[in-house]
């Protein structure tokens, strides 16, 4: 079996507790807490285009502006590493990020989470073409699965989890091709692999037929994206900011889904989080040999 070697595909996307990160209950309104900040830098962590960033995020821009009473300003970053670094070194303060773009964040910052961004239909599934013999995942042993983005935790990490849940090791079971969105669904469609692995969303879109495309298996929700603030902001800062956003929170996710790029947001809430609904995304990371991206 040709083993797929990921270090080169996750190269170029360089990219537990079980309590809150933070307790709403507790979080002073925000008219006790003082902000301390004069601007904020907003990077949205897998944009990449300064165009596409102001297209999909100006009106979520804007909304934040409003309720927080300051400038903000879009900085774009290329990938999570960079998002990291610049958090890091005082030059973003507050990052929108992904489930796996927070795992590797995390791993080199002290960033604070302010709130968890839930995401309707969140889920990963692996879905097979029929006809043919492949009735499980374990069917799948020796051949090829198309996924979409490298990194990706909906189209990548989460379809990763399904074959190790099922007894698969994708370095060395399975032949995994990283072909995006479009490729991913068109080799499954014209037979050139045994199963895709991808998100709800996309299935629905693209595939959605039990008849001619039978669900293997799929996730349970997948984590909640996050809003994250630099850790050189003052606690008394950061609180007041979270109080401003949960206070707000139907105005904000209204403008957050107002791009065309992020209607993935439509009918999301504002909700806490845990670090360890993340840890899955670290298992996968080691098990497939990258465990240097998110080394503390």
């Amino acid at each position: 079996m040709k083993r797929r070697h990921f270090c080169g595909y996750l190269m170029l996307f360089l990219v537990g507790c079980n309590q809150p990160i933070f307790d709403s209950l507790n979080q002073p309104s925000a008219s006790e807490s003082r902000l301390n900040i004069e601007q904020i830098r907003l990077t949205i962590t897998d944009i990449h285009d300064p165009e596409n960033l102001r297209k999909n995020y100006e009106s979520f821009r804007q909304e934040l502006e409003i309720l927080i009473g300051v400038p903000v300003e879009f900085l774009v970053v290329n990938n999570p590493i960079e998002a990291a670094s610049a958090l890091r070194l005082n030059q973003v303060d507050i990052a929108l990020a992904g489930p796996s773009e927070y795992v590797v964040i995390t791993s080199r910052t002290n960033a604070v989470p302010l709130v968890g961004i839930t995401r309707p239909n969140y889920y990963s599934i692996i879905a097979t073409k029929t006809p043919n013999n492949i009735n499980n995942l374990s069917n799948l042993k020796g051949k090829a699965i198309a996924l979409s983005d490298i990194g990706s935790t909906s189209g990548h990490l989460g379809p990763m989890k399904l074959l190790m849940d099922a007894g698969l090791n994708p370095a060395s079971d399975v032949e995994i091709l990283m072909l995006r969105d479009e490729g991913s669904i068109q080799a499954l469609k014209q037979g050139k692999v045994a199963a895709w692995g991808g998100s709800a969303v996309d299935y629905a879109t693209f595939l959605n037929s039990q008849e001619n495309f039978p669900i293997l298996a799929q996730t349970v929700s997948l984590p909640s994206d996050i809003l994250m603030v630099s850790s050189q902001i003052d606690p008394e800062t950061v609180a007041g900011i979270r109080a401003l956003i949960t206070s707000n929170a139907e105005s904000l996710i209204t403008a957050l889904a107002q791009g065309e790029a992020t209607q993935k947001y439509r009918g999301s809430k504002l909700v806490e989080v845990r670090d360890s609904d993340y840890d899955f995304i670290r298992q996968v990371y080691q098990q497939i040999g990258e465990g240097n991206l998110i080394k503390q």
